[in-house]
């Protein structure tokens, strides 16, 4: 056959090029299950690392003219995962996609977001110049550490929030008699959306961290909390240090049961045995991220945000508006518990 008299009719092409999502190392989980979602299947492609070190990907189908995903998230390890998102930025682009988006479910450098000591790098802004500099043209990102940081890319950047996924799934426990927490002022301000959500007051910790290894600690609690049940809220956590210490600080003044949740929990090693061992009965983290250094504690419970990036991605993709996701309530019946098994990894040579 002639393949040059083969052509797709008009009315059946997709205006804006056919939807590819692709999935990084780090991230093929989540990856997959926004496909389910979407009903459609995550394209295929390779990850290599060297012995060297050297990190490798290609891609294993035609994205020439498709409107390209890459979902890669930028956890342990940060410098290894960030770099393969550039290498997949730059593959598909040099294959000719139309349009390429980041989807980057946790966005590690977010902390990095100001000149606050003399003669330190503003990490963010380098990272989001480095995503510019290969060509990416949009980015999808989650619970970013300060929401400002979009202000540092000149291409469009959609900023979802867990906080609707998060609420709904406490919401579905009828918790009585609770009250909102926020570990400290900078926090207060989203805290107040998930206390709205889950129609309950807010209170706040005032919070210090002599340096950036000394531990945080919970000065006071502005509000009360004897006798009630309370939930932690916050952005991320890395060792649990502070929750943990909000929670002493909670349980100190008369709380009842405390629970936790966070958008991202990175967790470092060691995380798990502190987090058992403290007074938070539940803490609820999203599947932004999938993979740590150790297993986690007993009393950790994933939930799938993956309906929330499904959405946003059919919205990106059909040129529509992604702002409706931000704060809507979710259906309680909506929530997914992520399984305990791990997703296949990815293709490694050594």
């Amino acid at each position: 056959m002639d393949r040059s008299l083969v052509c797709t009719p008009a009315k059946d092409r997709d205006p804006f090029g056919e939807m590819k999502i692709f999935g990084g190392s780090a991230s093929g989980g989540l990856a997959r299950a926004i496909c389910r979602h979407l009903g459609v299947s995550l394209a295929k492609s390779e990850t290599k690392i060297f012995s060297e070190g050297n990190i490798f990907v290609r891609v294993l189908e035609n994205v020439r003219g498709r409107d390209v995903f890459i979902v890669q998230g930028t956890e342990q390890p940060v410098n290894d995962n960030l770099m393969e998102l550039l290498f997949w930025i730059d593959a598909f682009k040099r294959a000719s996609a139309t349009q390429v988006t980041a989807v980057i479910p946790f966005f590690s450098y977010a902390k990095g977001d100001k000149k606050d000591e003399p003669r330190v790098s503003i990490r963010a802004r380098v990272i989001a110049d480095a995503l510019e500099a290969v060509g990416a043209d949009r980015v999808l990102t989650m619970d970013l550490h300060s929401p400002q940081i979009q202000g540092f890319f000149k291409i469009p950047v959609d900023h979802l929030y867990a906080g609707p996924v998060l609420t709904a799934y406490f919401r579905k426990q009828h918790i009585p008699n609770l009250v909102v927490a926020a570990p400290d002022v900078g926090f207060a301000k989203t805290a107040q959306r998930y206390a709205d959500l889950m129609k309950a007051p807010l209170i706040i910790g005032n919070k210090t961290r002599p340096d950036h290894e000394e531990r945080a600690e919970i000065l006071d609690v502005i509000g009360d909390v004897r006798g009630k049940n309370v939930l932690i809220v916050d952005d991320f956590t890395i060792s649990g240090g502070t929750l943990i210490e909000m929670a002493h600080a909670c349980k100190s003044r008369g709380a009842k049961d405390i629970y936790a949740c966070v958008s991202h929990g990175v967790f470092s090693k060691g995380s798990a045995t502190k987090v058992s061992a403290s007074p938070i009965k539940e803490l609820v983290l999203t599947d932004t991220i999938g993979k740590w250094p150790e297993p986690l504690a007993e009393n950790c419970r994933r939930i799938s945000v993956s309906r929330l990036f499904a959405e946003a991605i059919i919205s990106i993709h059909q040129r529509e508006s992604v702002s409706r996701l931000f704060d809507t309530e979710v259906e309680p019946e909506l929530i997914e518990e992520c399984a305990d098994d791990e997703p296949e990894p990815p293709v490694w040579a050594r």
